[in-house]
């Protein structure tokens, strides 16, 4: 059995796309006529570029190649270009086509990826959902709002999420860490203490920050926030100061959680090393994929640390976490998205009841991707999947962060 064709499908979730403006789904086929499906969760350069990547990858480092040699594909991608060092774009388009050869070695063998991966661990999976508004909500106002936000909770909670993010704390801006402005940190008292009124001890709390605020900024942010006992302090700085999150995870009494924006084991281990957090969230389309994570909870396992896969993409990454998460004993929870484009995409093959997944037993991811849909909805726009603003924080008028995908307007698409 060996990898023949590649398509690379861009699809457009429709308004208000949660999960992102677009998703990056890969089809790898055999020889044998076997179908793959992945998702590369890479917003680094647009999707015109980001395709071309996709295709060189698969063209240098695993056309014609036996699905099974996963180590042997990940150390070409690895090393591509004399680096042997994580490279985000690159190591993106590996971890979809990683995750798309999983798929097919399931269907070969008429098993479900997770007992490829050393069995089931778990028979369910706690999910964990974002707070995005409600039908009767005004988006613009709801992301400042913690009675939204708390009524919100209440829904989520209703449905039988035992976990809830949010993350009111903005604005997510490329200038860097930087200290929070007071009506801010007020702010986000105000959503937690909303949301702990509203639900009670029926959920944790999930606060996030996208890794927005200087190591001193981050501390008073969270001692702020320490009274509502949140079950963890998303990034709390940029990813990339290993050594200044671990001061914080020693200056705040709430678990540090941080790996949405890490590639590779090279990545996570000083994270586990300095002590800079207890729980890791890796998104499987941009972290190596399937493999390379399992190694990475592995290693999890000697700090005693726990992982929750991140998802703000489409549901063939997250079909990917929920067999990673099945296979492993260290797992926490995972994100969940539930939109009807999600569940159409994958025809409802996975979905969450009552807070908690139940892994599939059907081979491969164990989902049946809907082409013809995905190719419907195909994304035309310029922006990319995220993106940062270039103003710096705004400490006379507050700030408001538009969750999901903002529109260049501000309105979310």
């Amino acid at each position: 059995m060996k990898l023949k064709d590649l398509d690379v499908i861009i699809t457009a979730p429709p308004a208000p796309g949660w999960g992102g403006r677009y998703w990056i789904l890969v089809k790898l086929t055999t020889d044998n006529g076997i179908t793959g499906w992945g998702e590369c969760y890479a917003s680094s350069v647009g999707p015109v570029a980001m395709r071309a990547v996709i295709d060189d990858v698969f063209a240098r480092h695993m056309a014609g190649e036996n699905p099974e040699d996963i180590e042997l594909m990940f150390r070409r991608a690895y090393s591509s270009g004399f680096t042997q060092r994580p490279d985000l774009t690159v190591i993106g388009a590996f971890s979809g086509l990683e995750i798309a050869c999983w798929d097919i070695l399931g269907k070969a063998r008429e098993r479900p990826v997770y007992a490829l991966l050393g069995g089931r661990m778990n028979d369910r999976i706690r999910a964990y959902t974002y707070l995005y508004p409600l039908a009767h909500h005004d988006p613009s106002a709801f992301w400042s709002s913690p009675e939204m936000a708390a009524e919100t909770a209440v829904a989520m909670v209703d449905k039988g999420y035992t976990a809830l993010k949010f993350d009111p704390a903005g604005p997510y801006t490329m200038r860097g860490g930087h200290m929070p402005a007071m009506r801010d940190i007020a702010l986000s008292v105000a959503f937690c203490k909303a949301i702990r009124d509203a639900v009670g001890d029926r959920a944790d709390l999930l606060f996030g920050t996208h890794g927005q605020f200087s190591t001193a900024g981050a501390i008073r942010l969270g001692q702020a926030l320490e009274p509502y006992s949140p079950l963890w302090f998303e990034e709390p700085i940029p990813p990339d100061a290993v050594e200044e999150m671990a001061k914080v995870a020693r200056a705040v009494r709430i678990p540090v959680a941080t790996g949405e924006r890490l590639t590779t084991k090279a990545e996570f281990a000083p994270v586990l090393r300095a002590g800079a957090a207890t729980i890791l969230q890796p998104a499987l389309g941009r972290a190596g994929g399937i493999w390379e994570m399992k190694k990475v909870a592995a290693m999890a396992e000697v700090y005693n640390a726990q992982m929750a896969p991140h998802l703000y993409a489409g549901p063939v990454e997250w079909a990917a976490n929920i067999h990673l998460a099945a296979s492993i004993p260290n797992v926490l929870m995972a994100e969940c998205i539930e939109t009807p484009f999600h569940d159409a995409l994958i025809k409802g093959w996975i979905r969450v009841e009552d807070g908690f997944v139940t892994p599939p037993q059907t081979p491969g991811l164990g989902i049946d991707v809907d082409e013809e849909l995905a190719r419907a909805h195909p994304y035309t726009q310029d922006g990319l999947h995220l993106e940062m603003q270039e103003a710096a924080c705004d400490y006379v008028n507050g700030n408001s962060f538009q969750g999901g995908a903002p529109a260049p307007d501000g309105k979310t698409d």
